[in-house]
């Protein structure tokens, strides 16, 4: 198994770091339309569709929408997107209380574009900046820095349990740990470059703040679909590691939430 996750993983990251910064902007929104189409034939598992053919409208759903998006430049669903994290925040810490709000078919189908069609738009719209690239890098330096912190400060000092019913194993000390590691991250970012230049450091350190909470919650929120459907992996497409979903969860949240706070602020 580890053996399998260091080859993909091997695989994996020249393409998606070549696709980031070699790619101009229509290639590159064309490009992450795959893994998110992989998502939503993955998503409509969760949904309860298991037959594999029968998954291919509710991709398709998800790829014309992509396209109107794009076309349209619809930037409202970038905040479409955080008004749904903010809920999985709620729904996360309630489970299973609140199951029946959202366990219907339709539900979950009309979660998925809430989560899947806001994170390929925030992809697209900060990679699309100047040095968006290396926008796109720190958001994804943020995630990780945050698994870091949180693994290990959770090991260390975990007590409180964040959402023992979806996920034993991540505790409120964790996710402190996590904030602190990636208020780290940012400060050098902020302090080396010229990032927080247009938004100003207070600001650029909360917005970076909140998508890091946001990609915790999108990590529990697909643990906790995925509870309730009763599987371990969204699929087995990306051997040693399960599915796409599993392995984006925290970014299809992190993104949105950056990018929406970032237009805000006027710096996209």
């Amino acid at each position: 198994m580890l053996k399998q996750r260091i080859i993909t993983a091997l695989i994996l990251l020249p393409l998606i770091l070549g696709a980031i910064f070699y790619l101009n902007t229509p290639w590159f929104a064309l490009a992450i339309a795959i893994p998110v189409a992989l998502g939503a034939w993955e998503w409509a598992n969760l949904m309860g569709i298991e037959d594999s053919s029968a998954r291919m409208p509710y991709v398709a759903l998800v790829l014309v929408l992509l396209a109107l998006v794009y076309f349209t430049h619809l930037n409202f669903v970038l905040y479409l997107g955080c008004l749904w994290w903010v809920a999985a925040v709620v729904l996360v810490r309630a489970y299973p209380e609140k199951v029946s709000l959202w366990e219907s078919r339709q539900r979950m189908g009309l979660i998925g574009l809430l989560v899947l069609v806001p994170a390929w738009w925030s992809l697209i719209l900060i990679q699309g900046q100047t040095d968006g690239s290396w926008w796109l890098l720190y958001v994804m330096l943020l995630v990780w820095g945050a698994d870091t912190g949180a693994y290990f400060v959770g090991r260390k000092l975990g007590k409180n349990k964040l959402a023992p019913a979806v996920s034993p194993g991540k505790s409120i000390e964790g996710l402190l740990g996590g904030l602190a590691t990636t208020a780290v991250i940012a400060f050098i970012v902020a302090f080396c470059t010229s990032a927080s230049d247009k938004v100003g450091l207070v600001p650029f350190l909360l917005v970076s703040l909140v998508a890091v909470i946001g990609s915790v919650f999108g990590d529990l929120a697909e643990s906790m679909f995925k509870r309730h459907r009763g599987i371990k992996d969204s699929s087995q497409l990306l051997p040693g590691h399960g599915g796409i979903l599993d392995r984006s969860d925290s970014i299809t949240a992190a993104v949105p939430l950056f990018a929406s706070g970032m237009v805000l602020l006027g710096a996209m």
